[in-house]
């Protein structure tokens, strides 16, 4: 049991987990290097707590004590309780849901173990705007996806903001990183016996509605980051190019949007 602990100075050498949070080119280094990440809000924490990551330190303001007694109760790791105005100084920011947490990461599995037994997967290629990250986490928790490759140079799903607006989704689907792109697009993707579906507004693609889906036992969505889409190495890996229908003009979706329309449609598979 954790006995919480009133911090008054915000330069306390205990609080060096939470400093400069909206500093994102530094957190961006900083985090993995140090092996952790930032959960913040109740619910995000008990999540994080419930996927087995252990818990560095908290960072709570007077009025959520109550709130997380049953987190506090339990903990191993020290909990510090601190005013409003210093949790500003200290993370940079007003922190409006009153609550971090400091977890410590776990090694990322392997690719070829994350699609073991998965029948529908994402690859996300450069996707780097961790609201889309944690938006398409969230969207494919939701929509029955199994697991989640990222290209080398996409965000960290564990950055604040991702996990955040997933609502701790991103402790929910399995993923890993493909470290040689796109080469893992074919030998560790394609070589598994997944189907790969390039997803883009282009014109000769197949429309989402006309895929078989349920005639393909696994398959992998290929997505690209907003603006310049998949990369043509990317796309001359799919086996397939599919797109979603559009009306009124409109030429394409934010990629989280996109994500969530063709999780729905991919989704359901052989019965």
């Amino acid at each position: 049991m954790a006995e919480p602990v009133a911090v008054t100075d915000p330069h306390d050498p205990r609080l060096h987990d939470y400093t400069s949070l909206t500093d994102v080119e530094l957190r961006r280094r900083r985090e993995p290097a140090e092996g952790l990440f930032i959960a913040e809000g109740e619910k995000v924490i008990r999540r994080a707590l419930q996927a087995g990551y252990p818990m560095r330190s908290m960072l709570l303001g007077d009025k959520w004590l109550d709130a997380l007694r049953d987190v506090v109760d339990e903990a191993e790791a020290p909990v510090y309780v601190v005013g409003d105005d210093l949790a500003e100084q200290v993370t940079g920011y007003h922190v409006h849901r009153g609550a971090l947490a400091s977890m410590q990461r776990k090694p990322l599995p392997d690719p070829a173990g994350v699609l073991a037994g998965a029948r529908r997967v994402v690859v996300m290629e450069a996707v780097n705007d961790h609201t889309n990250i944690g938006a398409i986490f969230r969207s494919a928790a939701a929509l029955g996806m199994d697991a989640v490759l990222l290209s080398p140079d996409c965000a960290d799903p564990l950055y604040r903001r991702s996990v955040k607006v997933s609502m701790g989704a991103v402790f929910s689907v399995p993923y890993a990183r493909l470290a040689a792109w796109p080469r893992d697009l074919y030998g560790t993707v394609k070589d598994a016996g997944f189907r790969l579906l390039a997803l883009t507004p282009a014109e000769r693609a197949t429309a989402l509605p006309d895929l078989p889906v349920r005639e393909l036992p696994r398959l992998a969505l290929l997505l690209g980051a907003e603006g310049p889409g998949l990369s043509p190495k990317a796309l001359a890996a799919a086996d397939t190019l599919v797109r979603i229908p559009m009306a009124h003009g409109i030429d394409s979706l934010n990629v989280g949007a996109a994500a969530a329309v063709a999780f729905y449609a991919v989704a359901r598979g052989p019965q």
